[in-house]
């Protein structure tokens, strides 16, 4: 009985050293594993990084190199906007990033501050070229303001001084609300819209050389001024036939000017106010 103890006794310890040392022998083999492995990935990863920051610098040399500097800038679209100007503001810009590089947003948005210019479109034109394509606002009246004559576009913005060739606009509107409100926004193009079919109608009756003036204060009742025998006579129109109620007003006025103050065309027959003597 006792020799079967001790023999139970050395197989345990057996068992257990051997147990031992297979439990070590892993811990071995995952840290050689390791070893193997995760260094070169490590130093792979090193070299990746430093590829990319080589690639990233020479990529930037290479844009910014004098293959990509500006040499042509091709301006299409302006009529009214100075293609000097243009040229200028693109050149500039891009002076020291070449067209690779270049903030087309940025040159864009400096293009559309010309009052003229109302969309600018920009694109590359690899190595060396811009092409601006502009698409510019287009006037649609001539309004007289407290500072002077003013061409305006369809929306109502202001666009320019007004000079003298403008042979699109021969008499100015006057009347314009200058106030920064969504009312004068409104009003005024009510008032552009007026002025517009006046243009269309007195030019079927070749009456616009008779006309200085038109006064839309009032959109409803609009008036126009015009010369007769050395004074200039105020004519109210009909709202809905701008056309014939000029055309018949000229006609009764006609060498009457100096007696006349004023007549009222929005009747079927105009009525001649005379001035007081």
């Amino acid at each position: 009985m006792a020799k079967k103890k001790n023999t139970s006794r050395k197989k345990a310890s057996s068992v257990k050293i051997r147990g031992g040392r297979s439990a070590g022998s892993r811990g071995g083999g995952i840290a050689r594993n390791f070893g193997r492995l995760g260094l070169p990935l490590m130093i792979s990863g090193i070299l990746l990084a430093c590829l990319s920051v080589l690639g990233f610098t020479a990529y930037k040399s290479a844009t910014a190199s004098d293959f990509f500097h500006v040499r042509s800038i091709d301006i299409r679209g302006n009529q009214r906007t100075s293609s000097e100007d243009i040229r200028r503001i693109v050149a500039t810009e891009t002076e020291k990033s070449g067209v690779w590089n270049a903030d087309l947003a940025d040159v864009k948005a400096k293009l559309e501050k010309f009052p003229f210019v109302k969309t600018a479109a920009l694109s590359r034109m690899l190595p060396a070229g811009i092409r601006v394509d502009i698409v510019e606002r287009v006037p649609a009246a001539t309004v007289h303001l407290k500072t002077g004559d003013f061409l305006v576009d369809g929306e109502g913005t202001i666009l320019s001084t007004a000079k003298g060739e403008e042979r699109d606009f021969p008499f100015a509107l006057t009347g314009w609300d200058e106030a920064k409100s969504e009312k004068a926004m409104t009003d005024n193009v009510a008032r552009l819209k007026v002025y517009k079919r006046m243009l269309e109608e007195w030019k079927q009756f070749d009456l616009l050389s008779r006309v200085k003036s038109v006064d839309l204060t009032n959109p409803r009742q609009p008036t126009a001024i015009v010369e007769d025998s050395g004074r200039q006579v105020t004519i109210t129109l009909a709202k809905d036939d701008l056309g014939k109620s000029l055309k018949t007003a000229l006609e009764v006025l006609s060498g009457k000017g100096a007696k006349v103050k004023g007549v009222d065309a929005e009747g079927v027959y105009p009525v001649i106010e005379y001035l007081d003597f």
